[in-house]
This record gives C-alpha cells, structure tokens and sequence, in this order.
C-alpha cells in the first residue's frame, strides 16, 4: 500500500533562513506539479525526506509538491510497476548495477548533460557509481565509507603502524599472530562480509572497472585477474589471518572478539563504530585505514553503498525534477541532511561539512580526496541478486576450503553463463 503525505510548506520557519542565504537567487521559477516517489519509510529518513521537500517547496511555491513514501521492501517490489504505468517525477533508487534493469528498459532518464554543470562538479567521487554505458542516470544523495576498523591500542602494543600495503599489511598481521590474536574478525554465517573481503581484494588486484566489468558479467570468472584476487586472499587464509569457526557468527556475532582483543581488526562499514563503541572501544582504543595498496599500477577504489535519486523517463515535470535533483546534492543540503541528527551518514559533495565524528571525518576525506579508482556499491549491490548469492557462498567456502578453489571457481562460471545470458 501507498502511504501519500502531502508536505505541508507552511511548517518551514526553521529553514527559511537556510534556503534564503544559501540559495536565493539561483534558481528559476518554477510551477505545476512535482511529484516524487521515495522508499525513505524508517522515521529518521522519512523525516529527512520531508524536510527536504519542505525547504525545496519554500523556495518555490508556485510548485505543487506531491511526496508519497511507500514502505522500503514493498518498494522494491513496486518500482517498476510504477515506473512503466505512472511515472512520478523523481523516485529513490540505488546506484550502480541496481540501477541497470530500469537503464535497460529505458525507465530511467539520462541526465549526464546535468552532470556537465557546475553544481555537480563536487560529486566527483560518486561518479563512477551513477554511470552505465558512459552515461549519467541520477543523482546520490548519502553513502557511508568501508575500511579496516582497527585496535588502536594493540597495534601501539606491538609497534605496529597503520600499513599502506599489502606486503606490510601481511607483516602486521604475522606480528599480530606471533602476538597470540588473529588480525581479522569476521562472521559469514549471513555471506556478505565475505563478499566484502572479495571487493577490496579483487578492486586492489584489478582496479574499479575490472570488478565493475567481473560483477556486470563481462569477465569470466576464470579471467587470470579473478585467480590472482584469490592467490592474495589465500595468503591471508594460509597464515591463519582470520578467526575461526566464523561461518558460525553473524556480524555482530563476531565483534566480541575484537572488543575482547582476540582479533585486532574488521573489514566493516562505519555502522559498526556505535557498536564496538557501545562495547568499550573507545576512540583511544579504536581506530580507522584505508584498505592498503596492493597493485600500485591501479587507482584506489572503495565501496561506500550508495542511496540515489533518479528522474523517470516518463516523468511529466522534469525541469522541476532536474531542479530537484541538483538541489539535493548541493553542499548545504548535504551538509544538513547527513549530519547525526538526521542521517548521520556522508555528505556526498565534496564541497559539504561533515558532522563532528572522528570516523565519519576519516570516511569523507578517503572517498572525497582518495578514492580516483571509483566507488563501488558492494558485491551483493553490484552482482545481481542471484549471482551474488552463489558467488558469496563461493567465498565463504573457499574462506574454509581454500582448496576447493577451482571447483569453485567452475561453480561461479558456470552460474554466470546461465545467469547473465
């Protein structure tokens, strides 16, 4: 079921002072209608949403601004429906191969000619995930970093340092087991974190567009690229980096170890800093880097999860849609909607502050400043959903039984011939 609100642009004292000095001036008159889908339905981004309605209808309002918020799974389930029978003028999405279904069928609007603009200059960073084909497909509006969350603490016991590459990441990790820990903690029991460990691997290995081609079905999974990833990861596996037993634990299963000491690092996303924070590591024990260099012939690339906003091609009012869009992605309503009262996440414009937390600073200068590689959307987001449940199962087996490689590697192909045809 729709869930319709129409937003009330009287309610909006507490932003006017934002949009007039931030904004006055520079945009053109707008009017008719402007209706927008969103699946921001948890009450922390539904408010964020309406709020941007609000300030974006009190800087026009001879715009009629229609916002209906539908449950986010349902969502999921609807958007093509809608997007073929009554399009609304902008609608939520996600960034990357998610987008790729609605590129192919021509439901999605080609808007590189507004990435061309001024505004969208400080999106750099983004870019990457918002092109199919050499083309623009939408606008993001919040991601969040992935790195190698780490015992500050420990590596001060040992004398370690944060390492910029494989070669010293894998001396730590030999001082670390000589310690009596393991270097990582990790659960697979639910896949994905292992897809995780597959992304940094393979996007050091080979590069952003090499993973982007492997995840879209342009390279073999036998491809010597892809071994070579894997040749990396067993170098970790072989020497005992990782816990045991952890096919066993969920993610939040598996962070006890590293709040206890017994692993001293976990390849994450920054949600899990409330968490480890919450179990006693403090910013004195707890500390952030960038997944270390391996190839230095290829450029950095992340995975930040990217939420974006599109305009449908049917969309009746895209003048205001395009106006939407660039409004969502300037720098001052980057900065508020992302900051800890609200989504508490990463202001995608580089140009944007960023709320006053000590990881959420850390994020924001590796993928506004070092991440040329690109941004990827993690394997699950990237792959589709099919592919990405037989070759995360792959990883986690291979995790286990580095040995079986090559009768995984045989699984993967064969399911990506079927899948991708």
């Amino acid at each position: 079921m729709f869930h319709k609100s129409k937003a009330l642009l009287a309610s909006v004292a507490a932003s006017v002072a934002l949009t007039g000095a931030a904004f006055a001036g520079s945009h053109a008159k707008l009017s008719g209608d402007l209706v927008i889908f969103s699946d921001m339905s948890n009450p922390a981004p539904r408010a964020v949403m309406e709020g941007m309605v609000e300030r974006f209808g009190a800087m026009h309002p001879d715009l009629n601004i229609e916002l209906t918020v539908i449950d986010r799974e349902a969502y999921k389930t609807q958007i093509r429906n809608f997007l073929s029978a009554n399009p609304p003028d902008v609608a939520n999405w996600y960034a990357a191969n998610r987008m790729r279904p609605y590129v192919d069928a021509g439901l999605f609007e080609d808007i590189s000619d507004l990435w061309g603009e001024a505004e969208l200059a400080d999106l750099a960073s983004t870019k990457g995930a918002m092109t199919l084909d050499g083309k623009q497909w939408g606008v993001p509006y919040t991601y969040y970093q992935w790195g190698v969350y780490y015992r500050k603490d420990i590596f001060e016991e040992l004398g370690l340092a944060e390492p910029a590459t494989f070669d010293e990441e894998i001396a730590n990790c030999q001082k670390i087991i000589d310690s009596g820990r393991k270097c990582y903690t990790i659960g697979t029991k639910f896949l994905w974190t292992a897809g995780g460990w597959f992304d940094y691997l393979n996007m050091r290995t080979n590069g952003y567009d090499y993973h982007a081609k492997l995840t879209a079905g342009e390279i073999a999974w036998t491809d010597s690229g892809v071994a070579e990833t894997f040749a990396n990861w067993r170098k970790l596996i072989d020497m005992g980096a990782f816990i045991d037993n952890h096919t066993a634990y969920s993610w939040q299963e598996a962070m006890p170890f590293m709040v206890n000491g017994e692993a001293t690092a976990y390849l994450m996303g920054n949600f899990a800093v409330s968490p480890l924070r919450d179990g006693g590591l403090d910013d004195s024990k707890l500390d952030f880097y960038q997944f270390p260099v391996i190839n230095a012939s290829v450029e950095l690339a992340e995975d930040a999860p990217t939420d974006t906003f599109h305009i449908p091609s049917g969309a009746a009012n895209k003048e205001a849609a395009r106006a939407f869009l660039k409004f969502v992605v300037s720098p001052e309503n980057q900065t508020l909607i992302n900051n800890g009262d609200n989504l508490g996440q990463l202001p995608v414009n580089s140009k944007s502050s960023v709320d006053d937390d000590k990881f959420l600073k850390q994020g924001f200068a590796m993928l506004s400043s070092n991440s040329p590689g690109g941004v990827a959307q993690f394997f699950d987001r990237d792959a589709p959903a099919e592919m990405a449940k037989v070759a995360m199962e792959g990883f986690q087996e291979f995790m286990v039984k580095p040995d079986n490689l090559d009768k995984i590697i045989a699984r993967l192909d064969r399911a990506a011939q079927r899948i991708y045809k």
